[in-house]
């Protein structure tokens, strides 16, 4: 019996990581290539068919939530206002309508916004904090656009992301676009991501060519605004964007060449916090959506959050369950018992790495920690949400 659990706690521990990648790497290879965004510049592109889909191009919004920014928010307003003026100057992408949603602001960003309104800048303010997907609603609701584009303050937005944005919604099947984040040091410099958050894009890359996305880039993705007609103010709006798009029968994807710069947190020290805070929405939102589970209802879609999302909230518990079970069949064979002695030296290492920088330093300790550390945080998060705690209103954090 014990060895039976130790064999099925040991695949669920490596399925999320490990053997679900191999089955979406399977079945996109089984499917066609993703599409690719149309080039309106492009001098041989002259099918007429291209033509006249490149004529009905989406009119645009784009809606920057806010919460108490006044030392951000004129940063982020320039830069939103130069995306609009490269657009018009080169005469590339709609005419770009710019939506501050405030969420109930109460430290003068909204009096640095209102100075912006002659520059087309709208201040959209939520009548009570009720959090960043309540603000996003207000401005959903007073929005224009065919799509909507959403983003936060800390996220800068290169001048040619918004037109390869649009261009990727001359497809008529693609229902939302995530775009891929790049972080920027205190010092200012583009830093590497690592191995895991390479492997998370790989990963996203080909949930795209199958069942579409489970979650997009918070800080800055974009979707139809008739996907955005049911908007629950109390799940993550990544999430349930995504959810949306399977729905309505359309693609969640991602799109590489569009990129979102914003800084690592100022103290480090919250990381685990944010990482926290961010797990107990994503708790909150599936068991506010479990349709999405349904596989007669989403199909490919929904194997992909089970195994993408309820699969790792799962993990740590797996991972309890297999020490414990390993310490029991430890004297029974030589074998658990060397799996029981590579379990510690792996938890070991992980534990030595918090407390010392230059074996933190090294990319295999390195990463063993973050696995390590971004476990404790899901169990952490499950606790707290088993518990009862929900996460409403929203801090920003300090960048």
């Amino acid at each position: 019996m014990l060895v039976t659990l130790f064999w099925l706690l040991t695949f669920c521990a490596l399925y999320s990581y490990f053997i679900y990648p191999v089955i979406l790497l399977c079945l996109a290879r089984c499917k066609a290539s993703p599409p690719q965004p149309d080039n309106h510049t492009s001098s041989t592109n002259t099918d007429p068919a291209n033509t006249a889909l490149l004529n009905k191009a989406p009119t645009l919004s784009l809606i920057i939530t806010a919460y108490n920014e006044v030392g951000r928010i004129r940063n982020k307003i320039n830069n939103t206002l130069a995306l609009k003026n490269n657009s018009h100057e080169q005469n590339k992408s709609p005419e770009l309508e710019i939506i501050i949603a405030s969420d109930c602001s109460d430290d003068g960003t909204d009096d640095i916004v209102k100075e912006y309104s002659d520059q087309g800048i709208k201040l959209v303010r939520a009548p009570e904090r009720l959090g960043k997907e309540h603000a996003q609603l207000c401005a959903i609701k007073q929005a224009q656009g065919d799509v909507l584009i959403f983003s936060d303050v800390a996220t800068q937005i290169p001048e040619d992301a918004i037109e390869k944005l649009s261009n990727y919604f001359c497809d008529p099947t693609i229902g939302s676009i995530s775009s891929e984040d790049r972080f920027i040091s205190q010092s200012g410099d583009v830093v590497g991501e690592g191995a895991y958050v390479r492997y998370e894009m790989w990963l996203r890359s080909l949930e795209s060519k199958v069942g579409g996305l489970v979650g997009l880039s918070g800080s800055f993705f974009a979707a139809r605004k008739d996907l955005c007609q049911t908007w629950d103010i109390h799940s993550p709006s990544d999430f349930n964007t995504a959810l949306n798009t399977a729905t309505q029968g359309m693609r969640a994807i991602t799109a590489p060449d569009v990129l979102g710069y914003y800084q690592d947190l100022s103290d480090p020290s919250k990381e685990y916090a944010r990482k926290t805070r961010t797990i107990i929405r994503g708790l909150t939102s599936l068991s506010r959506n479990p349709q999405a589970l349904n596989p007669f209802k989403h199909g490919l879609f929904a194997f992909q959050v089970f195994s993408h999302k309820l699969m790792r909230w799962l993990e740590p518990w797996f991972l309890i369950g297999l020490l414990f079970v390993n310490f029991m069949l430890a004297s029974q064979h030589s074998f658990f018992a060397l799996t029981l002695v590579l379990q510690c030296l792996f938890y070991g290492t992980a534990l030595c790495a918090h407390y010392s920088s230059n074996i933190k330093n090294n990319t295999a300790a390195k990463l063993i920690y973050f696995f390590v550390q971004v476990n404790m945080a899901i169990f952490d998060a499950s606790c707290q949400f088993l518990a009862g705690k929900r996460m409403s209103v929203w801090q920003p954090s300090a960048r």
